[in-house]
């Protein structure tokens, strides 16, 4: 008898942030837990590899995605293809073994930031987990991702003017065509953060919760243990272990970790953080630290 992928996904966990923000290593720290499974990492191609949900389809011209765009075609489609690649942490794929009648799921791509609405009619009842970061290292981060050219993800946008479109494509993009690189992703930043904010408020407050990078990487078990008891998800002496000693860095570390790294941006990016910046970053830093505060 076939899965039946409505459900198979038991209180998926899904990890929202902007990129560059700490995401992975939360993700593959996450992922050490038993009862979760995912995908092997990120699932741009699950979402994009349908035309209708893909900015280059013709069908939307970002990574918005609400609950109007899931219709029930799009939905079997969605839930059957992460199926498809489900394995757990040792790496035991779900459709060896397809007793299981229904299982954790684990998610993390930085284009979900945009997608909340939408994941929430493919994946019901989901727990989502805020993570942000400061904007001056999280900026910096972002511009040289895209100096580095590795993480091109639109590299032929109609009528835009400036490198080729690295990260998560925000609606309103067009409006940064010939702006400087600290300013793309500046409103990047920006947009991510206030668009995950606007959603995850719309929720009850029992099926989200906030963390920041520090709390990650200075105050891991404390944060992860804080995010299991929430999610209801088990720790046991693996889990316990890692997180016990060092982080490892996550894959796509681009280059060693320092905090005063984004000095060399620093220049570029201070401008940003003015209150009366028309692309609202200080705004929507002060809106992640009040939810922490209030967490």
């Amino acid at each position: 008898m076939p899965p039946d992928f409505a459900r198979l996904f038991d209180r998926p966990v899904i990890v929202l942030a902007a990129p560059r923000s700490g995401s992975t290593l939360l993700f593959e720290t996450l992922a050490e837990a038993p009862d979760l499974w995912t995908v092997g990492g990120e699932s741009h191609q699950f979402i994009e590899g349908l035309r209708r949900l893909s900015p280059m389809g013709g069908f939307v011209d970002s990574n918005r995605l609400d609950a109007t765009h899931a219709n029930e075609r799009i939905v079997q489609a969605l839930r059957q293809r992460f199926a498809r690649f489900l394995r757990d942490r040792d790496g035991r794929e779900f459709f060896h073994n397809q007793h299981v009648p229904r299982l954790r799921f684990l998610e993390k791509t930085p284009k979900n930031a945009l997608r909340q609405p939408f994941l929430e009619k493919v994946f019901p009842g989901s727990f989502y987990v805020f993570l942000f970061r400061d904007p001056r290292p999280n900026i910096s981060s972002m511009m040289e991702a895209w100096k580095s050219g590795r993480w091109v993800t639109y590299p032929r946008l109609r009528d835009w003017r400036g490198p080729p479109w690295s990260l998560l494509l925000p609606p309103g993009w067009q409006k940064l065509s010939g702006r400087p690189l600290a300013e793309i992703c500046g409103f990047q930043w920006a947009s991510a953060n206030r668009i995950i904010l606007d959603d995850l408020q719309k929720l009850p407050p029992d099926r989200w919760i906030a963390c920041d990078y520090d709390d990650v990487t200075k105050r891991t078990e404390e944060t992860i243990g804080r995010i299991c008891n929430f999610t209801a998800l088990e720790i046991d002496q693996r889990l316990r272990q890692r997180l016990g000693g060092e982080l490892p860095l996550s894959r796509y570390t681009h280059t060693a970790p320092d905090p005063e790294k984004w000095r060399k941006n620093e220049a570029d990016i201070l401008p940003l953080l003015n209150p009366t910046h028309e692309l609202g970053v200080a705004e929507a830093w002060q809106r992640c630290r009040r939810v922490l505060d209030r967490a």
